[in-house]
């Protein structure tokens, strides 16, 4: 009977700790939703209030591991709510831990269809570890807007 009990103290465990780290990532339902969300408050804002909004390292448009990237048509980073320091870089020729260039994936199929998903590897903050991750962006106007989430695969 100890057995069992033991038996199912572990499997109540990796339950919880399972829960407590997708608690910890945002969805894709939820990083669509922040992009979204974005493109309206720089719809009704201006780019300009919208871009320092999203910089701030307490924002409206911060959510567990999720935040706002915006890019010019060019690459150019203009708002980055993970890391606001390379505000102003050119991150076109960025590639992931495989060597992918998803920065020049995102920007394509932005200009292409408007919208969609690009996968790619990166650094984890909460694991530190490469871990899959997609990003949803939306291109409006001459901007791309983009959130990522982290996927457990």
């Amino acid at each position: 009977m100890k057995i069992f009990k033991r038996i199912a103290y572990c499997i109540a465990a990796l339950a919880f700790s399972a829960s407590i780290q997708a608690a910890e990532h945002g969805s894709p339902d939820d990083a669509v939703a922040l992009v979204k969300k974005a493109v309206t408050y720089i719809k009704t804002h201006g780019q300009e209030k919208a871009f320092a909004e999203f910089n701030k390292s307490s924002s409206a448009f911060k959510d567990r591991d999720l935040y706002i990237v915006v890019g010019d048509l060019e690459g150019n980073m203009l708002a980055h709510g993970g890391n606001p320091r390379i505000v102003g870089k050119a991150m076109m020729n960025i590639r992931d831990a495989d060597g992918r260039y998803f920065v020049q994936e995102i920007y394509a199929l932005a200009n292409a269809k408007g919208k969609g998903w690009v996968n790619y590897k990166w650094v984890d903050p909460v694991s530190s570890a490469i871990e899959h991750k997609a990003s949803y962006f939306e291109k409006a106007g001459d901007i791309i807007v983009l959130c990522g989430v982290y996927q457990q695969i």
